[in-house]
Parts: structure tokens; C-alpha cells; sequence
């Protein structure tokens, strides 16, 4: 068929019914039929070469529905002469000056939306009185039967809608996409011209007025934003410029290029923000194009966001075409080179491992030696083998007798257990890959080395094989690398020497770091100390000793090697070298400054600590003991104007607590989180023995009034005061330091909270007459008053009372307080049996207590025999 058929137009015009569509198809197809056969007769008798000329299109069907029918149809429809293709493109020459926000075009667009609405509905309708079957059984047969034999020729109706439908999507897709999306009205797009016709002619002023009055009217339009950034970039006003692009690319967002060309402006002005900005922008529209997220991922490298440049690289890496194997291969190392640096061993094994999937022919040796590094970083080292021996050539000889001999013995004992036996077996029998793994590697051999294999690579085996217990081809393996000299490879016999040492073979290990600390370029410290353990482990305490010191010299601030060192000094009986390790690594600016710095000195202090109390160097233990407490107590000393100073004892220089006018902190709240973090390494239970401990060994060298000074400190320190159990020791460890400090004054206050909140204590009144017969000071008479007019009922208040007034001339009040309590009662009975205030009574028992102020100031209660009831 060169065209579609007259009854086809018809009634995809509305022309006709679909009943009279079936019938008019249905004689045309028997009048083709005999029209073929003469045809064929004719080209029997004489054969022609004549191309098939197509017909004329009638009007009516658009030239995409009839190229889409004769698609379907299986015929290749004329093609639209060059005059149509020529005033098709006029027209999609001028359609951008249509705008959707126009009156005229949204009613076109409503227009044609409601006339394709209602000739769908007509068509359904058709199609459901065709659907009725008016025709008898014999023609439905027949025309069923042709249908079958012209299949490919004519489509259904559910085809032709459905294809119509498809076309008409199309049809509206390429129309939207072809239109520019201008904002501008039609009445100001002759002023936007004018614009740009000054602007090419020089005249820039007239232009910028023009651009701005088409701005005040109309502030949605791109046009005139662009025409204004582009004389500014003119004028060198590169500022302007930029924003005036920026404005005109977010009012047309879907131009790329000018998103890139305003990211490369914002580099120039070193705005690395701005042009991640404006090249994500770019990707949104043209998410397939690598280079700009690659020079995204650059930026954000530059600005040390190092998450969302490797989420650039992965999306690169999804964009790279198998073609560009070489970029992806590399792109993929620097990646996990990346990843690896930042501790991230996870998403550089998976970044390595998708590499090594997609194009396992392009592995270089440099790229397996790093697969196998991090698969040994992450203790994958059966992973690692098994990189090693796709990609390097290794062979593994297996012993198959072992590996093998296990599978009919389960197959047997299966076979003859129940369905119940069956899942609890292999509940039990389950095992992960890699431990299946690592049972496969342990029937291993003897491994074959190709020559070709480099060095690092064979390190790496050997590293696997050492984990993975395969001793038998390890000398071989461990020879041919020390044949070599240790100048050249020796970050190999470290990683060959710490894997032994990882297993516990320090025999093993002591050959390649010997090897190492003789020489020249690998004399560093952290081979030094691998030595130190490794002998340590031998039991060579000496040379241990000796390595350990070689490595406090080399790395002073080492905490773990000047710990070790001090530990071995004291078992071979130097304690002396024992504390000179322990010696203080950093000045008081660092420790200030920095929190690592901080941890470290106070580990080194705490273990340096106890030394000094096993050797019985009290003034030295509390030198170490004041340092750590006062890191802790850093901004509470502040607030208790307590400091730290330095004094000169025998010629020997000690720390000692004395009270100073210090400076106001700031922020107190943000000083005492700051100092939480550098001293977290103890807990707080740690921390409270310790500042006992400091308390007790002061008042065992009597000095108590540093001791006083330290509790008052802890009082304010929130960690210390806001545990209730734990003030109330402050409290008890406070007063008894400013009582042998014969501190009356500040004892007095400590009593006087102390007696507050346990007011029928007598072990606390007799430490309060105490203080107040020492210290001769008068305020205690007020308190007494104030507190027994809270407690009327309180013995001891009413017999101190009376005593204040008696001692004072007040005989009157005197015996008044006195009266009272003998009226009161005592509160013991004659059996000893404690009495409620107001049962005892004077004509009752008048004369069975006496209550008796003794002269040292104890209050007791005497009883007729003379006695003291405790």
C-alpha cells in the first residue's frame, strides 16, 4: 500500500460509522484481490523493474500519522517533499513567539483539548455499536479467518487508537521542547530588540534603560538580565555581570552552557561556592555530561568536602562507557586511594572490587597490589589470595584428598537421618564463606610464583599465607624476599615482620626487623618499637629495654613506648630510669591547647603516680597527684581562687596550693565542657579515689591547709557537688582539715551546714561546742536562737541556749531555756529507752537526768548513778 485507504481517512475524519469502515474495507480488499491476480498475469507475461509510485495523500491526516500507519503496515510512505519540509520549518521557525502564559495560546490549547476529548468519546462510542455484532455467524468466521491471514497488513482498532493517541503525546512533547519558554509579552518584545540594537551599535546607556523599564514590567523575562550581564561583562564590571547572569540563568534555567560559562566567571572571582552552584544547575539538565561533574568533584575537593566529591566520582564512574576502560580504572584508584586516607575501607573495597568485575582485562599490577593491601587492611585475606591468583597468575597446589573426603560421609549420614534431624544438623553445620574459605586455604600446599610476579606482590602473598597458617611454602617465599637488600624493600619486611609478630611467630619476625634496624633508611622509630615487642615476648628484657629507649629518643611523645620502657626498668630494678620515662612530655601552653596532648599527659602522670607511691615518694606522689587534679579542677580552682605554685623545698622544686586573685573566665559553662574533654579518659569514680587519696596523703604530711584548699575547690566542681553522698564526705574531709588547721572560723561553717541537716546528732554538737569555746567568737549565739526556734523541742539547742545567755549576764533568759528543758524532759528514760518530747514531765520524773556541759565542751546526759549513757 503506498497510502492509506479512502475509508480509513473517512473514518478517522468522523466521516463515516465503523460498520460502514468494515463494509467498504471489506470490498476493497476483494476488489484488490482481483486487481493482484490480472497483475500477476500481466508480470508473467512481462517482467518489470518500474518502482512503485506512490499516490497522492489525500488531506486531512497529518504526514507523522501516515508515516506511523505505513510503519505499521509494513509500507514505506512517500517522504514529504522539500517545499513541505521547507514551510513545515517556517512554521517551527515562528512558533517560539507563542507563549504559554498568553491569552491566545492557552485558548488554542484549551481548544484542542477539549476537540480531541470529544472526538475520542465519539470514536469509543462507534467502537461499542461496532462491537455489537450485527452480522451472522458464517461472515464473523470468514472475516475472522481473513483478519488472520492479514495480520500484518491491517491493524486493529484498539491499534489505530492507541497509535493516535501516542502520536498526538509526541506531537505536544516535540512542540513544548521546540518552544523557548520566553516570559516576555509580545508588547515588549519590540523594545527588547531595540535593546540589543543599541547594545551592538555602542549604546550602552540607551540599552541599559530599555533592558531596565522591560525589567519593571515585566521581572519574569530572561531576555533583558542576559542583555544586561552582557555589557557589564563589557564594561569589565565583572561583579555586575555575575549577578545579572545569575538572574537571567535562574529565569532559564534549562541553558547549560550559560550555567557553566556564569561557574567559570565565579572561579575567576574565587567563589568556589558559587560555581558548585551553578554547575549542579548544569548536571540537572544535562545529567549525563562528565565533565561537569567532574569539575564539581574538583571543586568540592578544593573546599575539602571529600563525601560529595566521591559522590561525584561514583556518579562518574556509572557514566563511563565500557570503551573508556583506562579512565575508569584509574579514576577507580585515586578513589580508593581516597577512601582509604579517610579510613574508609569499606567503599574502597567496593569501588575496587566493581572495577575489578567490569574490566578484569585491564588489572595492572599496581592495581592489584592495592586490592590486596585493602583486603588485608580489612583482614579479608582470603579475599586477597584469591585477587592474587585471578589476576597475578599465582597457582595454589591443593591437597584433594582433605578437601574432598568430607562430602559423601554428610551425603551418607543424610540420607539415613529425618526431616527434623536434617534442619537441626544443618542449623548447626552452618558456616559463613569466609570460614569456608579459610578451610580451603589451609589444604593448600605449595603455591607456583610466576618470575613476572614483582616483589610487593609477592609480599602480599606471603602476608596472606602467614594469616591464613600456611606455613609449608613460606620459607621458600620469606628467603626470596630477604635475598634482597632491606634498603631497597624494606616497608616489605615490616609488612612481612608485623604479620608474624600479629600471629605470635616472634621468631619468626626477629630476623626481618634486626635486618631493618641495622640499616640505614629504615632506622625509624616504629620499627625500633616493633623490635622492642618482639623481644619483649622472647623474654630478652635487656635488649628490649635498650630498643624501647632507642625509641623514647627517636618519637619522645610516644605514650605507649615510654610506658613499656618504665614497666621493664622497674623489673630489672631501676627505678630510677623507670620515673625518667615518665618524665612530662609537654609544656603547659600545649596541654592548654590541645585535648590528645592533654589525655596523653594525664595516662602518663597516673601510671607515674603509682610508681612514685610504691617507691614511698610522698612529696614527688603529690606533686603528680595535684597536676592531675588540677587539669580536672581547672575552672573550679578559678571560681575558688586556688592556683597551683611552684616552691623550692630543700633545694628540690614542689608544687603546692595556695589562694590567688586569679582572672574571670568568659564563659564558665563552655571552660568546663572544654576541660571535660580533655580529661574523660578517667571515669568519675576514677577521678573521685584519686582526689581522696591527694586529701588523705595531705593530712598524713600535715599539710591541711592545702588539704582545706583542695576540698574547697571540689565543692565547686559540678561533677562532685551535685552527688549528694559525696558532698557530705567533702564536708566531713573539709571540716576536719580546717580543725587540725585550727581554721576555727572556716570549721564553724562547715558544722553549721553540717548540723542543719542532722540536727540530733550529739557527735556533732560536741564538735560544735568545741569550735565555739576555741574560736571566741559570738555568731554561734544567733544560730542557736534561729535553729531553735525551728527545733523548740531540741535538748541540745535549749541547754547551749541557756548556757549563750547565762555566759553573756542574761541569768533571766538563762533560766528560762533551762526551766523549759526541765519541764521538756530528758530524752532517756531511766532503762534507757529513748522518750518522745512531752511524755517525760517535771513532777514525774523530776531529778532522773541531769544534762551536764562538761569542761572540755562535751553536752552529755548524766543519769542519778552518775553515769553516761552513750
Amino acid at each position: 500500500m503506498s497510502g492509506f485507504s479512502s475509508e480509513l481517512i473517512d473514518y478517522l475524519e468522523g466521516r463515516i460509522t465503523f460498520e460502514e469502515f468494515d463494509q467498504r474495507r471489506d470490498e476493497r480488499k476483494a476488489t484488490e484481490s482481483e486487481v493482484s491476480a490480472e497483475r500477476v498475469e500481466e508480470e508473467d507475461a512481462q517482467p518489470s523493474t518500474s518502482a512503485h509510485v506512490p499516490g497522492h495523500i489525500e488531506e486531512g491526516v497529518s504526514p507523522g500519522v501516515q508515516q506511523a500507519f505505513a510503519s505499521m503496515l509494513g509500507d514505506e510512505p512517500e517522504p514529504p517533499s522539500s517545499d513541505e519540509q521547507q514551510e513545515e520549518g517556517e512554521e517551527d521557525g515562528f512558533s517560539y513567539v507563542d507563549d504559554e502564559e498568553d491569552e491566545d495560546y492557552k485558548a488554542e490549547e484549551e481548544q484542542k483539548v477539549r476537540l480531541e476529548m470529544e472526538e475520542t468519546e465519539k470514536r469509543r462510542k462507534r467502537c461499542g455499536k461496532g462491537g455489537r455484532g450485527r452480522r451472522n455467524r458464517k461472515q464473523r468466521v470468514l472475516e475472522e479467518e481473513e483478519e488472520e491471514e492479514d495480520v500484518e497488513e491491517d491493524p486493529t482498532v484498539g491499534d489505530v487508537f492507541a497509535l493516535e493517541m501516542e502520536l498526538n503525546r509526541e506531537n505536544k512533547k516535540m512542540m513544548r521542547e521546540r518552544r523557548q519558554r520566553s516570559k516576555l509579552p509580545r508588547a515588549l518584545r519590540g523594545l527588547m530588540g531595540e535593546a540589543n540594537i543599541r547594545y551592538a551599535r555602542g549604546e550602552k546607556e540607551d540599552a541599559i534603560l530599555m533592558c531596565m523599564e522591560i525589567i519593571r514590567q515585566a521581572p519574569l523575562a530572561y531576555e533583558p538580565f542576559s542583555t544586561l550581564a552582557m555589557i557589564y561583562e563589557d564594561d569589565e564590571d565583572m561583579d555586575k555581570a555575575l549577578q545579572f547572569g545569575l538572574i537571567a540563568a535562574h529565569l532559564n534555567p534549562s541553558d547549560c552552557e550559560e550555567w557553566i560559562r556564569l561557574a567559570e566567571m565565579s572561579l575567576e572571582q574565587d567563589n568556589i561556592r558559587q560555581a558548585i552552584v551553578c554547575y549542579s544547575k548544569a548536571i540537572k539538565y544535562d545529567p549525563t555530561n562528565v565533565r561537569y561533574v567532574w569539575e564539581r568533584s574538583s571543586l568540592h575537593m578544593r573546599l575539602g568536602e571529600h563525601r560529595q566529591c566521591m559522590d561525584g566520582y561514583r556518579r562518574i564512574l556509572s557514566l563511563l562507557p565500557m570503551e573508556d576502560g583506562e579512565h575508569f580504572m584509574q579514576l577507580s584508584k585515586d578513589m580508593a586511594k581516597s577512601y582509604y586516607e579517610s579510613n574508609d575501607l569499606p567503599s574502597a573495597l567496593g569501588v575496587i572490587e566493581e572495577a575489578l568485575e567490569r574490566h578484569p582485562g585491564l588489572v595492572s599490577d599496581d592495581f592489584i597490589n592495592m586490592a590486596a593491601e585493602l583486603h588485608i587492611a580489612n583482614r579479608q585475606y582470603s579475599k586477597a589470595l584469591q585477587v592474587l591468583v585471578q589476576f597475578a597468575g599465582v597457582v595454589l597446589v591443593k591437597d584433594e584428598s582433605e578437601s574432598g573426603c568430607e562430602e559423601p560421609r554428610q551425603e551418607e549420614r543424610v540420607a539415613e537421618e529425618t526431616t527434623e534431624e536434617e534442619e537441626k544438623k544443618n542449623e548447626e553445620d552452618t558456616k559463613t564463606e569466609e570460614e569456608m574459605a579459610v578451610k580451603e586455604d589451609c589444604a593448600i600446599q605449595d603455591v607456583h610464583v610466576p618470575d613476572s610476579v614483582p616483589v610487593d606482590l609477592r609480599a602480599k602473598l606471603t602476608v596472606c599465607l602467614i594469616h591464613l597458617h600456611v606455613d609449608t611454602p613460606l620459607e621458600g617465599l620469606v628467603s626470596s624476599l630477604m635475598e634482597q637488600s632491606p634498603e631497597e624493600i624494606g616497608d616489605l619486611y615490616l609488612d612481612v615482620g608485623e604479620a608474624y609478630l600479629e600471629e605470635g611467630k616472634y621468631m619468626a619476625a626477629l630476623p626481618l626487623l634486626s635486618a631493618l634496624v641495622i640499616s640505614e633508611k629504615y632506622n625509624l622509630a616504629v620499627v625500633w618499637l616493633r623490635h622492642a615487642e618482639c623481644l619483649k615476648a622472647l623474654g630478652h628484657m635487656e635488649a628490649a629495654a635498650q630498643s624501647y629507649t632507642k625509641v623514647v629518643d627517636m618519637a619522645p611523645q610516644h605514650l605507649e613506648a615510654r610506658l613499656s620502657l618504665a614497666t621493664l626498668q622497674q623489673q630489672l630494678g631501676r627505678p630510677e630510669c623507670a620515673l625518667k620515662a615518665l618524665e612530662s612530655m609537654y609544656d603547659s601552653e600545649t596541654l592548654a591547647q590541645d585535648s590528645s596532648a592533654a589525655q596523653k599527659e594525664l595516662k602518663l602522670l597516673l601510671h607515674r603516680s603509682t610508681l612514685l607511691k610504691t617507691q614511698g615518694q610522698t612529696q614527688d606522689y603529690l606533686d603528680a597527684m595535684i597536676t592531675m587534679i588540677s587539669m580536672l579542677l581547672k575552672v573550679a580552682m578559678q571560681r575558688a581562687k586556688v592556683c597551683v605554685r611552684s616552691v623550692t623545698v630543700s633545694g628540690v622544686n614542689h608544687l603546692r596550693l595556695a589562694k590567688a586573685i586569679l582572672p574571670e573566665i568568659a564563659d564558665h559553662e563552655a571552660a568546663y565542657l572544654d576541660n571535660t574533654g580533655k580529661t574523660n579518659v578517667m571515669s568519675k569514680e576514677d577521678w573521685w579515689q584519686l582526689l581522696v587519696s591527694c586529701v588523705l596523703t595531705l593530712c598524713e604530711v600535715r599539710r591541711y591547709e592545702e588539704a582545706e584548699l583542695l576540698v574547697e575547690s571540689a565543692m565547686e566542681f559540678y561533677s562532685f557537688y551535685d552527688n549528694k553522698p559525696r558532698r557530705k564526705e567533702m564536708e566531713c574531709f573539709g571540716l576536719s582539715a580546717t580543725i587540725l588547721d585550727h581554721n576555727y572560723y572556716k570549721a564553724y561553717n562547715y558544722i553549721r551546714l553540717m548540723l542543719m541537716e542532722n540536727v540530733d546528732r550529739p557527735q556533732l554538737w560536741n564538735i560544735f561546742n568545741q569550735l565555739t569555746i576555741t574560736s571566741q567568737h559570738q555568731r554561734h549565739h544567733r544560730f542557736c536562737l534561729r535553729l531553735l526556734l525551728k527545733y523548740p523541742d531540741n535538748h541540745a539547742l535549749g541547754v547551749l541556749c541557756g548556757h549563750n545567755a547565762m555566759v553573756s549576764g542574761s541569768f533571766k533568759h538563762a533560766l528560762g531555756f533551762f526551766l523549759s528543758v526541765a519541764v521538756r524532759g530528758p530524752p532517756w528514760s531511766v532503762s534507757g529507752e529513748h522518750v518522745q518530747p512531752g511524755q517525760g514531765t517535771a513532777p514525774d520524773r523530776p531529778h532522773t537526768f541531769g544534762h551536764t556541759l562538761l569542761p572540755d565542751g562535751t553536752y552529755t546526759a548524766r543519769s542519778e548513778t552518775g553515769g553516761y549513757p552513750r
